[in-house]
């Protein structure tokens, strides 16, 4: 009886730990917050954070290499303390001492063709009277700068509004509410306030009582932070890709971010109007598990041969070739020879294609793609195919010779590469170069990191899937606009801090099966992504 009484206390006790513990973030169930019933559906963009500001400066601090923790401590703090500052707020004095886990940031569309965009700040409470001092002091604040107040009432709420700032900023319009001592809500304007005192009170035209945004929360599962985006907002906002703003086919982006070690992994589900081929990536050949020598990064893609073929009608492509068809071509375009363009052309299988410092090389099953389907465009453009051994296997390289008279030598030729293919097992290698081929040939040891970037993700089935290193991984997020967004609140570039970044995209069952076509979504895209920091 003793022994069960100790292990009963043991284990509260190891609760209690874990609840209070920085590291329960990696944990946290994805729900919508209060402030969800006053978000109008109509919303073009929207942000809830679960937690309290502080619960993430302290994971970050908990989760950082001890050398590293206060420059990481501070990054947080100014990230917390920049974000509220575009809202006018100072965390530490105004909000530190009542602040609760939820915090939310709406966008709203203006009404109409014109007028600006506003916008909606709700304050989750911890402590109902600091809320109340908070208020008191926010528009006593505001009258000593010049600030001519309106009290009103409005739906049995107390509204506060004026139009004013505080010295040294531009005058604004500015309206306040408090909500059953639990809710502090400022809107850029009483007309904004007002609308979302109008959507509190109708299910239908909240985010409360949206039926689709409960079941992606519910698909998702978990996160500290919850985004949702309408299509209008992914390209000023998000900085999406055009083939996806431009499509009139796509539903509302829901997407959430998890903490995890010294990572953060962001999870998104878009509902898509139309049947989306049911894609899988084929299990075989294990393109991965015969790769060798190190990598900078790869991506792992299913029928790249469709995503390429020219569409009778440009207009009927669907979703899936618009957003990876590009990517495809913008890839295949960086390469130097004609083979590796010809070969994911041609594949209609798994393709795994990965950037090394000697060039570009690709992977497909043995038996799906031969050289001869490949021998007439090569030999159109005088490419022949040759035998070379090389590193002890034989290779079949596509050559071609050219005039490049030089200096004293008006004969001389030279060689120029189109390709070079040797197999491997069930796996045929294509190099746009030797050199891509050099570590493959030599049997080196597997690129550990890129290929455990993918397995973290858990998505080995997806149709695309990429890893890269630290320094393609910082290419491609410096120029991204909510990258640059979030380094301009914390006031310093954040791009070198980045280690690697794993994403893949997959296609889904939709999220409502009663929903009909064409009034509800037929098919869903599901993006995992993980960045790592240092």
């Amino acid at each position: 009886m003793a022994a069960l009484l100790l292990l009963s206390l043991g284990g509260g006790f190891w609760w209690l730990a874990l609840r209070q513990s920085p590291l329960r973030l990696e944990q946290q169930p994805l729900h919508l917050p209060l402030a969800a019933r006053f978000v109008p559906r109509s919303a073009l963009l929207s942000l809830h954070l679960l937690v309290e500001p502080g619960d993430l400066v302290a994971y970050a601090r908990a989760v950082a290499a001890p050398p590293q923790r206060r420059g990481v401590a501070e990054l947080m703090l100014n990230l917390r303390d920049g974000a509220f500052a575009t809202a006018g707020l100072d965390y530490s004095t105004e909000l530190a001492s009542w602040l609760g886990p939820q915090t939310s940031l709406a966008v709203i569309a203006p009404e109409g063709s014109g007028g600006p965009t506003g916008w909606l700040l709700a304050l989750g409470c911890r402590e109902p009277e600091g809320a109340r001092r908070f208020l008191q002091r926010f528009w006593q604040s505001r009258s000593l700068a010049g600030t001519a107040l309106q009290i009103s009432s409005y739906r049995g709420m107390g509204l506060i509004s004026g139009r004013g700032a505080l010295v040294g900023e531009s005058s604004q319009p500015l309206a306040t509410a408090l909500i059953d001592d639990r809710l502090v809500l400022i809107a850029s304007g009483r007309g904004v306030l007002e609308q979302a005192l109008d959507v509190s009170q109708i299910g239908e035209l909240n985010q409360a009582g949206q039926a689709s945004l409960q079941a992606a929360v519910n698909r998702l599962e978990r996160g500290v932070a919850l985004l949702t985006a309408r299509p209008r907002a992914f390209s000023d906002w998000l900085d999406l890709p055009p083939g996806l703003a431009g499509s009139e086919g796509v539903g509302e982006l829901v997407a959430s971010l998890v903490p995890g070690g010294r990572g953060l992994q962001l999870q998104a589900l878009l509902p898509v109007r139309e049947a989306l081929p049911p894609l899988q990536l084929d299990p075989l050949p294990d393109l991965l598990g015969q790769l060798s020598g190190p990598v900078a990064s790869l991506a792992l893609l299913q029928d790249p041969a469709s995503l390429l073929a020219e569409p009778v009608d440009p207009a009927s492509a669907d979703l899936w070739t618009a957003l990876a068809g590009p990517l495809l071509q913008r890839s295949l375009a960086q390469l130097d020879g004609p083979l590796l363009a010809l070969v994911a052309a041609a594949d209609h299988g798994p393709l795994l294609g990965l950037r090394r410092k000697d060039g570009w090389l690709l992977a497909t099953a043995a038996s799906a793609l031969g050289s001869e389907q490949l021998r007439p465009a090569l030999m159109q453009q005088g490419y022949s195919p040759a035998p070379l051994t090389r590193s002890g296997q034989t290779l079949q390289v596509w050559s071609r010779l050219e005039a490049r008279p030089g200096k004293g030598n008006p004969d001389r030729l030279q060689a120029t590469l189109a390709g070079a293919r040797f197999d491997q097992g069930e796996t045929s290698w294509w190099g746009e170069g030797l050199g891509a081929l050099d570590d493959q040939l030599q049997d080196r040891q597997p690129p550990r990191d890129r290929i455990e970037q993918l397995q973290a993700l858990g998505t080995r089935a997806a149709p695309l899937q990429a890893a890269l290193a630290a320094e393609p991984a910082r290419d491609l997020l410096a120029p991204w606009h909510p990258w640059q967004l979030v380094s301009s609140l914390v006031g310093r570039p954040l791009v070198d801090g980045v280690e690697g970044l794993a994403f893949s995209l997959a296609i889904e069952p939709p999220l409502l099966d009663d929903a009909p076509p064409p009034l509800g979504p037929s098919s869903l895209l599901a993006l995992r992504a993980r960045l790592e920091l240092s």
